[in-house]
């Protein structure tokens, strides 16, 4: 029978990642499992669907209807496993560590699939500072990095920007995002993380982990997430304020990873989570349920742990020297 000339179609089935990818990406995993197995960290699977997801305003959540024994419910596919792992670490789990798909909305572009892989681990008895020591050697076993450099959130603004990121206003931080050159377009005028994050963004995280990989740390408190809050002594005398015992992990000018000294208190966490759905409403973001569910494990007994998330197909692409995510992913979202 003839076929006429080729159209998209005949193209559009074929995987994105050639072969040899495919096989790098087998033997990344192969590797991350056998640092862990090392290591006595036991590999763990939590559900990819459950009825609560993140407040984050900054984390958009993908639904789904199930037709449940009650009628239909509305269950939401994970951002990350952390709420899930956190249940097995309050029922005595011990150190724990989880490869697993995960998935946001609007995550698109050259680092960003809305389906991606993650590797997220616990660490009871671990602070942020141990759990960075244990990243440090899974990037020199997996990627060859020398060891990394570790700075504060403010020595970073401080050293490019000559400001203190906890203390400057919000019309010091619109000049210097000016001064760089970054679009102002769409940013709150009165958003001080929103223009922090834009610095951050746009400015400052190109130049991190160059040579070798960087861990920033100390992250404002308004930025702590899930993470526990210390106070510290700032640069002027009697000058204090709080911080996140949180970091990010870079890796030639590429975000990496997010850690945490985890936060415990059920009755904090709920009060953050409230917090974020005000946020949500003042956005006009969609409203999302809290998880009851994690916050009773936390009243029960979350051992002090640290737990870390790195995103798997980034790594690969450092590994590999792709320069595009869906490079190193079989079949990303337009081929899915």
């Amino acid at each position: 029978m003839h076929r006429g000339p080729k159209s998209n179609l005949d193209r559009l089935w074929q995987p994105s990642a050639s072969r040899w990818l495919l096989r790098q990406r087998a033997s990344l995993l192969a590797e991350i499992r056998s640092f862990f197995a090392a290591r006595e960290v036991l590999e763990v699977e939590t559900p990819l669907l459950a009825s609560a997801s993140v407040t984050d305003v900054h984390i958009r959540s993908l639904s789904s209807c199930l037709q449940a024994p009650d009628g239909w419910q509305r269950f939401y596919l994970q951002t990350s496993p952390e709420f899930a792992m956190k249940r097995l670490l309050a029922a005595g789990s011990g150190p724990i560590y989880q490869i697993c798909k995960a998935f946001r909305d609007g995550e698109d572009g050259p680092a960003h699939n809305p389906e991606f892989t993650m590797l997220e681990w616990y660490r009871p008895g671990f602070d942020h500072h141990r759990l960075m020591d244990e990243m440090d050697e899974l990037l020199a076993a997996v990627l060859g990095t020398p060891a990394a450099e570790r700075v504060t959130y403010r020595q970073t603004f401080e050293r490019r920007l000559g400001l203190d990121p906890h203390r400057a206003s919000i019309a010091q931080l619109q000049t210097a995002a000016s001064q760089a050159g970054v679009s102002l377009a769409g940013q709150g005028p009165e958003d001080r993380d929103g223009w922090l994050h834009l610095l951050m963004s746009h400015v400052l995280e190109p130049d991190l982990g160059r040579g070798r990989p960087t861990f920033l740390h100390d992250f404002p408190a308004s930025q702590a997430a899930l993470a526990r809050l210390r106070s510290v002594e700032g640069p002027c005398e009697g000058c204090v304020y709080e911080v996140a015992e949180r970091f990010e992990v870079y890796v030639e000018g590429v975000e990496l990873a997010n850690g945490f000294h985890e936060l415990a208190d059920a009755r904090e966490q709920r009060q953050r989570f409230v917090a974020d759905l005000e946020q949500r409403q003042a956005l006009g973001l969609e409203d999302v349920p809290i998880d009851e569910r994690l916050l009773a494990a936390l009243d029960a007994g979350l051992p002090d742990c640290a737990g870390v998330a790195l995103g798997v197909d980034r790594l690969l692409m450092l590994l590999t020297g792709a320069t595009e995510l869906r490079k190193v992913i079989s079949f990303p979202i337009n081929l899915a």
